[in-house]
């Protein structure tokens, strides 16, 4: 059974590559979402196990998805070039690992499997 994520990118290229990626490693990709608001809806559509989020989004800071996840018991990842994220994002993204911007393969993967306790 292959792992659902949730992609939240709302640089194009970035989210694509990013999907690419995860898909060829067997993972389920839902997304990506450029915005709090689409992320929100995409909550309810899959089982997620895990999601990858990027702090600033078109309409802002990721932190009421990054409070809707955590309500759901969903952990997440983030992927920033932000080194505090939760200066950006507040509190609920403190301890979250982030695996930076541009991402490296082997770290995101590292951190998906970490998360996910797999």
């Amino acid at each position: 059974m292959r792992k659902t994520v949730l992609l939240v990118e709302d640089e194009f290229l970035i989210a694509m590559d990013l999907k690419l990626l995860l898909e060829q490693r067997g993972w389920r990709v839902t997304g990506p979402a450029a915005t709090v608001e689409e992320a929100l809806g995409l909550l309810h559509d899959e089982l997620l196990a895990v999601a990858v989020l990027d702090v600033t989004l078109r309409d802002g800071a990721v932190t009421r998805l990054a409070e809707a996840l955590r309500a759901q018991n969903v952990p997440f990842v983030i992927a920033s070039a932000h080194h505090n994220p939760e200066r950006q994002g507040g509190e609920v993204l403190a301890g979250a690992r982030n695996v930076g911007k541009p991402t490296e393969v082997q770290d995101l993967l590292a951190a998906l499997e970490e998360a996910t306790g797999s």
